[in-house]
């Protein structure tokens, strides 16, 4: 066995609001990122997960799913946000503003 074909252990990680998934698989070192989320499984057992829309990532870094990973990473998979988070600091600057006007 050549040292690229040694076997490393990463995990691949999706999580819902309700629960996370965490799939343990044991992969050779050269694996690319796209290749262990298709054989983790993951992608039959969640079929609104689209690895062109979805992002993923290694300890909250995103990473290319033509990257490689190290032994023990946690791949991530990260579903799309349902608000822009600017829009929800700037809704709440305003009701703080409003709220600031109202106890004067």
């Amino acid at each position: 066995m050549a040292s690229d074909d040694k076997l490393i252990h990463v995990e691949v990680v999706y999580a819902l609001p309700s629960a996370q998934r965490v799939i343990k698989l044991a992969i050779t070192s050269d694996t690319k990122v796209q290749a262990i989320i298709e054989q983790s499984g993951v992608l039959e057992m969640y079929p609104d997960i689209d690895l062109k829309k979805n992002k993923v990532g290694v300890y909250s870094r995103n990473v290319k799913l033509d990257a490689t990973v190290r032994d023990g990473d946690r791949l991530e998979i990260y579903r799309p946000l349902l608000a822009d988070p600017k829009e929800i600091r700037r809704k709440r600057a305003e009701q703080a503003k409003k709220a600031a006007e109202a106890n004067k």
